[in-house]
């Protein structure tokens, strides 16, 4: 039995096993709550996007989703087809590019995903969706999982069960008297207190301090430290604004290290290790010219230039009488005589 069709589109090819694969980070992520697949899902749309829409509709989780794949994959269109395309997909509410920061400290990358609906969606929805906890899971990508521990190596033949050897009677032996080993003496270095006052007199001889005023002003310098200040800091301190002569280096030093002692700070407290991680809210990427920002901004998936440029319709379509025009004008340049 003949099916007619009655869509003018043609029909979007097949995709196939191996299409490829988008790096981890990378590709499509379809949305939720999408109505059931049926032929006049983009009946709407025109030609060509219906077309790329039918073929990116059947991509699995994780296919790539560049210009570049998709054009390989639509031979009837180039990669500025299919880039025009995306964007009035994007525009109809079918997609939106987004990117997520993942990992922590100086270990955060960022991932890209392309999140598809079949149904198309207003910015409302996306907006509202893009913002939950869910597109962000479903943004990151999946931890890799660890590799299973081989299994025990067997032994190469059958182990003989047979009699215990009988042990061997060995006769006694004479052992020397054993000296106690000596308790080895522990060498303690000095301490970054005691350090940090005895370079004072090499950066500066008006602080010239001898080994007893050092040991002297160790535990008042050590508090300085406890307090979670640098020997840079606690250095600093010290030599700032002497004045051009110093008679007693240990009497001044000792004044400014009671007087000028830090404040000691409350500690940090620190994050249980069941705390949950913050949640980072995932930033489109306009479908066009890629410029990040938060979902609101972007409306239509595209950013206000972008945006005003599309809604503009871009540059019009000339005249069939200019056409007809440019046309004759080539064929009576054809007809000129060639120079011999």
């Amino acid at each position: 039995m003949v099916t007619q069709h009655h869509s003018s589109a043609p029909h979007a090819p097949a995709a196939s096993a191996a299409y490829p694969m988008a790096k981890p980070g990378y590709g499509k992520r379809s949305a939720p709550g999408q109505q059931a697949r049926t032929p006049d899902d983009f009946a709407l749309l025109p030609t060509r996007e219906r077309y790329v829409a039918g073929f990116v509709d059947h991509l699995p989780d994780g296919a790539s989703m560049s210009v570049k794949q998709l054009a390989k994959q639509l031979p009837l269109y180039g990669q500025q087809a299919i880039s025009t395309a995306l964007n009035a997909l994007s525009v109809a509410g079918h997609l939106r590019r987004v990117r997520c920061p993942v990992g922590t400290g100086d270990e955060t990358r960022w991932v890209f995903r392309t999140f598809w609906s079949r149904t198309a969606r207003d910015n409302e929805w996306w907006n509202t969706y893009l913002a939950t906890e869910t597109a962000s899971r479903a943004a990151a990508p999946a931890p890799t999982p660890e590799a299973p521990a081989p299994p025990p190596a067997r032994p190469e033949g059958p182990a003989v069960a047979g009699p215990a050897p009988e042990p061997i009677a060995v006769p006694p032996q004479r052992t020397p008297p054993q000296v106690p080993d000596a308790e080895p003496t522990q060498t303690t270095g000095p301490s970054p207190a005691y350090l940090a006052l005895a370079r004072l007199g090499r950066n500066d001889h008006r602080l010239g301090l001898s080994a007893d005023d050092c040991t002297t002003l160790e535990p008042l310098a050590a508090q300085w430290l406890d307090r979670g200040v640098t020997t840079d800091y606690l250095t600093s301190t010290l030599t700032a604004g002497l004045p051009a002569q110093i008679d007693s280096p240990v009497g001044l030093l000792r004044r400014r290290l009671i007087d000028k002692l830090p404040p000691r700070l409350p500690a940090t407290p620190s994050t249980p290790a069941d705390t949950p991680a913050p949640t980072r809210r995932l930033l489109v990427e306009c479908t066009d010219c890629g410029r990040p920002g938060p979902p609101e901004a972007l409306p239509d998936g595209l950013c206000h230039p972008c945006h005003t440029t599309h809604s503009a319709g871009g540059p019009p379509s000339p005249d069939p009488t200019q056409i007809a025009a440019v046309k004759a004008h080539m064929d009576n340049l054809r007809d000129l005589p060639k120079p011999v």
